[in-house]
């Protein structure tokens, strides 16, 4: 069976898409109604631009939507998922791809999500840590134990969980991994603490959008973040979506189930191979590729 995963915040780079946009009519007029829907140029950032400008939450977030969408798209009648997944904000994209959300609905959601978390990273400072070599339940423990607010985030693939939180609680929390042994305990330069208590505010303001958002029948199940399991009830989808922003990323529990319910080969429909380094560390017996599209 074939599973389709989609990659989160973190794979952009200057230059995305343009192969795209180049080579695909399809793929160039999408690119000029996400111009119109966001009211900005985005291709020219996306194509063009400067590293820091990827960087902009208002860009970031749907320029990565955009790749992975338009992309599976152009892949024409070889783009036939069983199941698909999303990473985070890749969940977006996977619910266009199976056709639970329009390209445009998808588009003014995941605009409406970068903007709402990045206002509720302006309230409070924020951040998060890639925390390498500990067992899932240690790490747990450990936040757990720090006071302040900090929890496990991303739960990437084993001995590589994200946590998120407080400055200072996600300091000393991993002062606390590496004294229990972690390989590595790294703040990352992000802009706050994605799924946690602290993205309240986002989910709120996410909730009212995704409520007033049409949602049809999809074309094959989703494994979503928050429940792991397959999910094709549009209400159910809605709700998992809304959670997610304050629900830690199950990636490594989502692939095994994909994996356990027949899902052989998982190709990654977007920017960067991140997915298939973790799926291979999850299930080193599932098969790996990157697309390719008709032009």
């Amino acid at each position: 069976m074939n599973a389709y995963i989609f990659p989160g915040q973190g794979a952009q780079f200057v230059g995305m898409g343009l192969d795209l946009y180049e080579k695909s009519s399809l793929a160039k007029d999408m690119f000029g109604k996400a111009n119109d829907i966001l009211g900005f140029d985005i291709t020219a950032v996306m194509f063009n631009g400067t590293p820091e400008g990827l960087k902009e939450t208002k860009v970031t977030q749907p320029a990565i939507f955009l790749h992975s969408v338009i992309l599976s798209k152009v892949m024409g009648e070889s783009f036939k998922p069983d199941m698909v997944a999303g990473h985070s904000l890749g969940e977006f994209s996977a619910l266009v791809a199976n056709n639970s959300l329009s390209f445009e609905d998808g588009l003014k959601l995941v605009s409406q999500r970068a903007m709402a978390m990045q206002k509720a990273c302006e309230l409070q400072p924020s951040t998060m840590a890639a925390v390498l070599g500990l067992a899932d339940e240690l790490v747990e423990k450990i936040c757990s134990d720090t006071p302040g607010v900090v929890v496990a985030a991303n739960y990437n693939c084993p001995g590589q969980l994200v946590i998120s939180g407080e400055v200072e609680a996600i300091n000393v929390a991993c002062e606390k991994m590496k004294e229990a042994g972690a390989r590595r305990a790294l703040v990352l330069p992000v802009g706050g603490a994605f799924h946690s208590p602290l993205m309240e505010p986002a989910r709120e303001e996410l909730a009212t959008a995704i409520a007033d958002t049409q949602f049809g029948v999809p074309t094959c199940a989703i494994y979503q973040n928050v429940s792991t399991t397959p999910v094709t009830e549009a209400e159910a989808i809605k709700k998992n979506l809304i959670l997610q922003l304050t629900a830690p990323v199950k990636w490594t529990q989502s692939v095994r189930n994909m994996y356990k319910d027949g899902a052989t080969m998982f190709t990654e429909i977007g920017p960067g191979r991140v997915l298939q380094g973790l799926v291979r560390k999850i299930e080193p017996n599932a098969q790996t590729q990157s697309p390719t599209f008709e032009s």
